[in-house]
């Protein structure tokens, strides 16, 4: 199989609510649109329909809003924790608002996707959910939801990374001064390891060109909010009453993260506090700010590598072997495996039809980022010695085995990739959030009867 570097596109949240997959995180990058409202099945109660909110003239209804806030709800519920529904209907109609927001300025920009970058983008979607594209539309029929609608929310996402990549992402710059910088930092602090820090916070959110006044009453807001905390109440019912962040159904928690991912205000501002300490409300650009501390502790790994060395079989389907012929066979392959009656490296060396076959499917070592996301999102998830079942990919169908695994140290060039990619998210990080604050505020948002 051939080993390569990519850039990928940020995995389809949208295809993971629409089939079951892993939920999406409430988090500012995860701002995603979702399937349309589907038209209620024959005999069942209809709800009223009416608009809730006008977005700069364009119309947000009740239906809409109950469809996507089914979805949150089936995600929310799979994690274990479902937050009353008034907070899941606040925080889904602020998301739609937001995405109705960015999808009139990406038409305004002229930002749109060609055919055939849905059609890639659908054909990623089936092979994240190991189906072909004939299996995804009719998964997606069982599931009630019509293949169009699928793919113009599919085709709206993509709109969203590309004008998020125009705006934010394409303006975000890192010079080998900041490298230097953060790797001075980072030598400065030899001997200690890196501190990891998860934080919860309230955002009070100040819109653009608000005057004194509206400043003053938003911060007597937050004031009030860090009040209340302090008087016992629990920050996460605090966050899902008053904050304007999009993770405030988390409790406002923001994860687990180094603290050279964290917007520099936030650790400066939280560095004297221990676990289950809480200041505030600090000012930044996108408003005011009420942080606790969740969680402090230090990692002890630090500038490694893990590499995985793993083998696989890789059959490409063809006119006379389709894609479900070849799953059924790796999958035969797979059984006779674990039976004990063949070995994976010699039925490598007869069956594969990639170029690592006469090493018995051997990849050798291989750094994060060297095959294709499916692929290595497969890989990653077998512990050494595991085999996958059988895998397809845009090279064909795999049988994937892990052999071992190795944390090893970067070299000098690795670690200042790794400096500039650590630096640009941070950076990316507060753009996304100044520039999300932007949009909402420039947005004429004319809030009607509440969804029900």
């Amino acid at each position: 199989m051939t080993k390569y570097s990519f850039s990928v596109l940020p995995m389809l949240g949208l295809s993971a609510a629409l089939l079951g997959a892993a939920p999406i995180a409430l988090a500012q990058r995860a701002v995603v649109p979702q399937a349309q409202a589907q038209p209620p099945a024959r005999g069942a109660p209809r709800t009223a329909d009416y608009i809730v909110a006008v977005v700069n003239s364009e119309p947000i209804t009740n239906l809409e809003v109950q469809a996507r806030r089914e979805r949150l709800e089936a995600q929310l519920s799979r994690q274990g924790a479902l937050p009353p529904r008034a907070e899941i209907v606040r925080e889904v109609l602020d998301r739609m608002i937001l995405e109705r927001a960015q999808l009139q300025l990406a038409r305004t920009l002229k930002i749109q996707p060609d055919e055939a970058a849905v059609e890639q983008a659908v054909a990623g979607v089936a092979r994240q959910n190991q189906l072909s594209v004939e299996g995804l539309k009719a998964r997606l029929v069982a599931e009630g939801i019509d293949h169009v609608t699928f793919r113009n929310t599919l085709k709206d996402e993509l709109t969203l990374v590309r004008l998020r990549e125009r705006e934010v992402d394409t303006r975000v710059r890192v010079s080998e001064t900041e490298i230097d910088q953060f790797l001075r930092e980072r030598a400065a602090a030899a001997g200690n390891a890196p501190m990891l820090i998860n934080l919860a916070q309230i955002l009070v959110a100040v819109p653009e060109n608000a005057t004194p006044q509206q400043v003053a009453q938003l911060q007597a807001k937050a004031q009030s909010a860090a009040a209340r905390i302090r008087a016992g109440e629990a920050f996460a019912k605090v966050a899902a009453e008053l904050s304007d962040a999009p993770d405030r159904a988390a409790g406002g928690a923001l994860g687990l993260r180094p603290a050279d991912r964290l917007p520099s205000l936030f650790v400066d501002a939280t560095a004297p506090l221990a676990s289950g300490g809480l200041t505030g409300p600090v000012r930044s650009g996108a408003g005011f700010h009420v942080l606790q501390v969740i969680e402090k502790r230090r990692d002890a790994a630090v500038m490694t590598a893990v590499q995985t060395r793993a083998r696989h079989i890789l059959i490409r389907p063809n006119p006379q072997l389709n894609e479900s012929a070849v799953i059924q066979r790796l999958a035969e392959l797979r059984r006779r495996i674990l039976a004990g009656q063949a070995d994976f490296a010699e039925l490598a060396k007869t069956t594969s039809q990639d170029g690592s076959a006469a090493a018995g499917g051997d990849l050798g070592w291989a750094a994060p980022g060297m095959f294709v996301p499916e692929f290595e999102e497969a890989m990653n998830a077998l512990a050494p010695g595991q085999m996958s079942q059988p895998l397809v990919s845009r090279f064909g169908v795999h049988l994937i085995q892990v052999m071992e695994r190795r944390e090893v140290p970067v070299t000098e060039r690795e670690q200042r990739e790794l400096a500039r990619i650590a630096v640009q998210e941070r950076k990316a990080d507060e753009a996304l959030s100044q520039w999300l604050q932007d949009v909402r505020g420039r947005a004429y948002v004319e809030m009607r009867e509440p969804p029900q």
